[in-house]
């Protein structure tokens, strides 16, 4: 059969867009073979052989959309991908999922916010899957998170599961996929290109019942997540931030414009999203039920009692605890989930 011009441009255009090619490669085979139909259709079928060498030898699951173990709620949503790379532990079907995105450039203040966000939701409810991008940031630190307090979490990555992006963040998500997992649409060999962050976003924003924006500024890839999630009818939270600082601007035109629910606290979170709140077994504040406290630690109870959410040097005045010792036990009195400590340096009694 004679290549005509045309058909040898159409077959040259679609090899440059096979994904997984090695192009060094497929100029070889186009020496030996002789024209670009040739070389596509040899690539194109030997692409899927060597696909499923890869996930077998490092133990990844394809999942197709009809299969059990695909995110359902993903599954809902009209531009869903047909296939998944899967590896990891965690059940991408569990009763509740959130994601939680934000800038690359996570301040102090966002990474506080984090941690006991995330700190009170385990005490509230924790079986929920936490899950977010693995860039730098506020994803990573949703991710480190989520694992220091015991959650599964879900990294949706931009590229093949042959690489990790960026580098610095392998060693956690190794334990991700320990204790959570990491999955992509995209088969070995693809890079991280830009336009693969935008559309790993939709998995992100649809495989969860509802996204937090942390810190963001104006524009940013965290506020793309959230109006995929609103495009899919789906729950989205934000915390505001301080008046004109960069990074939270985005969250606070969201919250300003009613396209996003405001939240403070887990606590806030569970309550707008309707979930039922497990009884903690450090909530209680009737001093019968805290049996093994000592006697200072008594005295920080009773006076967090009376007026909750205190700095350190107000509740060493009303305890007459010194400074040093009164940071150690509020230490220990946070690992027994009696306290947590708050951003602006607050200490709340956990009710």
């Amino acid at each position: 059969m004679q290549i005509t011009d045309n058909e040898e441009i159409y077959y040259s255009m679609a090899l440059t867009r096979l994904s997984g090619v090695n192009h060094a490669v497929a100029l070889q085979l186009y020496k030996e073979l002789g024209d670009a139909q040739a070389v596509y259709e040899a690539t194109k079928a030997r692409l899927p052989w060597d696909e499923a060498e890869f996930v077998t030898e490092k133990n990844i699951r394809v999942l197709t959309i009809k299969d059990a173990d695909y995110p359902r709620r993903l599954s809902e949503c009209a531009d869903a991908p047909i296939l998944l790379y899967y590896k990891g532990t965690a059940n991408l079907n569990p009763p509740q999922v959130i994601n939680i995105v934000g800038t690359r450039q996570c301040t102090p203040y966002g990474q506080d916010l984090i941690r006991h966000f995330v700190s009170e939701l385990r005490q509230l409810c924790p079986d929920v899957l936490i899950v977010s991008g693995l860039a730098y940031g506020v994803d990573i630190c949703a991710h480190r998170s989520a694992l220091e307090n015991g959650f599964d979490t879900i990294g949706v990555v931009a590229h093949g599961l042959d690489q990790i992006y960026p580098y610095q963040h392998r060693d956690t998500a190794a334990e991700m996929t320990r204790h959570g997992g990491l999955l992509t649409e995209y088969m070995s060999q693809t890079q991280a290109l830009p336009n693969n962050f935008r559309q790993r976003n939709r998995i992100v924003a649809g495989m969860s019942d509802a996204t937090i924006l942390v810190e963001s500024a104006y524009k940013g890839g965290g506020l793309i997540t959230c109006r995929i999630a609103q495009e899919y009818g789906r729950d989205v939270f934000a915390f505001p931030g301080a008046v004109g600082m960069p990074y939270s601007e985005g969250c606070n035109k969201m919250i300003r414009d009613n396209t996003a629910g405001l939240i403070t606290s887990a606590k806030d979170f569970m309550e707008s999203m309707g979930w039922k709140v497990r009884p903690s077994h450090a909530s209680p504040v009737e001093g019968e039920l805290f049996p093994d406290l000592s006697a200072e630690e008594q005295q920080i109870v009773d006076v967090l009692k009376n007026t909750n959410d205190l700095q350190l040097n107000i509740i060493s005045v009303k305890t007459n605890l010194p400074i040093g010792e009164l940071t150690a036990l509020l230490f220990q009195m946070e690992m027994k989930g009696i306290i947590r400590a708050m951003a602006g340096g607050t200490y709340h009694l956990v009710m």
